[in-house]
């Protein structure tokens, strides 16, 4: 019986020999192969962003809006808007009243512009947030501190920038001894966030946070607020939310046939939502590459037919030496592993560079994981089985007399 290693050398040794050949042969195992690698390495890297990024909100922290904060539904949108904003008196009922919440913080938003002494940005989300923001975020400071209870109440004029802001308005000097000015009145900066980076494109380091007091009386109590609820751990957090949930029906006026014009959403829910939509573009891709594996591997099939023809003498003489038609059998199954694993090889490689240059040049994220890697050649392996078995059937199946006759 011909070794594995034998096998592979004469495959090799057939793929150098018949170039054209090997290319065609090789082609669409390594555009399933590359599919493969690609789809799945974006999807893990999205999958990676979207925990680290967009639903971030920590594991035990829930948010409440008077629409829904992951929409789903365009006519559900369009029926939240009409809902009754949630006001500060209802934020400050449900933090008092609220026996098993460890924070109960609230978060005002609108867009603005945001100028320093010379230069001017517009389109820049301008957040209010209560003082509890500060030990419920996730958000971490490059440089400076949170405000404190204290410049909340009494609504102190006190501004942290986000990464990209500070970026435009102070790229050579310490932000933390400058001011800026939103809606006409002067803020000083005390921090700094870190780089949050962009989700697909959309850049998330534009905004400014300032004391919820200095909000409103910038830009009234007109907007709705968003609130940010702290349980006291991951397992407390569906009571906690059904507390919350039972204070702001009350609070809402809502009987007990209403529906609540109020929705709440955890860190789950921004996952379950990804989760949809990405299986959707996996299944796509996946269908994608396995119609290229099918193209591919029916193409090996046809060149490992046309070698088994072309070698019909070889065959001969090995079944005439003592060869068994298991030895053949393996013989031409090895050598369809061999030239599937090469070409398995090459897509990985060509996947991996194409996907780490969508990381670099686009705004996709890609995450390169090892078992991304065995799966290509698990399917690579796969393709050779399935579709290498019926040449090597037709070879071992060949007679020896008729096979020495052969030209």
């Amino acid at each position: 019986m011909v070794s594995p290693t034998e096998a592979a050398r004469l495959a090799l040794t057939s793929l150098a020999a018949h170039k054209l050949r090997s290319a065609l042969t090789l082609l669409g195992l390594i555009i399933s192969v590359t599919s493969l690698i690609v789809v799945m390495t974006l999807v893990q890297g999205a999958n990676t962003y979207v925990q680290d990024k967009i639903a971030n909100l920590g594991t035990n922290v829930f948010e409440v809006a008077k629409t829904p904060l992951v929409m789903t539904n365009f006519d559900e949108m369009i029926e939240a808007l009409k809902h009754k904003d949630i006001t500060r008196q209802q934020w400050r009922a449900v933090a008092e009243g609220c026996r098993t919440c460890v924070e109960v913080g609230a978060v005002g938003a609108t867009g603005g512009r945001v100028r320093s002494a010379t230069q001017s940005l517009a389109d820049i989300r301008i957040r209010g947030e209560s003082a509890e923001m500060a030990r419920i975020t996730t958000l971490d400071l490059a440089v400076g501190r949170w405000f404190t209870t204290t410049e909340d109440q009494q609504a102190v004029p006190v501004a942290l920038l986000g990464y990209g802001v500070r970026e435009e308005l102070f790229p050579q000097v310490d932000p933390l001894r400058q001011s800026v000015r939103i809606a006409g009145e002067e803020f000083r900066i005390i921090g700094v966030a870190e780089e949050i980076g962009s989700v697909l494109g959309q850049e998330q380091d534009n905004f400014v946070i300032i004391p919820l007091t200095s909000f409103e009386k910038l830009y009234g109590r007109r907007h709705s607020l968003t609130l940010k609820i702290q349980a006291p751990s991951q397992e407390a957090l569906p009571a906690v939310m059904e507390d919350v949930r039972a204070l702001l029906r009350r609070q809402r006026n809502l009987r007990y046939a209403d529906k609540n014009d109020f929705y709440l959403a955890t860190a789950e829910t921004y996952l379950e939502l990804w989760e949809d939509i990405s299986s959707v573009f996996f299944v796509v891709f996946v269908l994608v590459s396995s119609i290229a594996s099918l193209v591919g591997g029916i193409v090996i099939m046809n060149i490992m037919l046309v070698s088994v023809s072309e070698r019909r003498k070889e065959i001969g003489l090995r079944r005439s030496l003592g060869a068994t038609r298991r030895d053949i059998l393996w013989h031409f199954l090895l050598e369809a592993l061999a030239v599937c694993i090469t070409g398995g090889l090459i897509g990985e490689a060509v996947g991996f560079i194409l996907a780490l240059l969508l990381r670099e040049f686009t705004p996709f994220p890609a995450t390169i994981k090892i078992w991304v890697a065995v799966a290509g050649l698990l399917l690579s392996s796969l393709i050779a089985l399935i579709f290498g078995i019926y040449p090597a059937v037709q070879a071992a199946r060949l007679d020896p007399a008729v096979a020495l006759r052969a030209e």
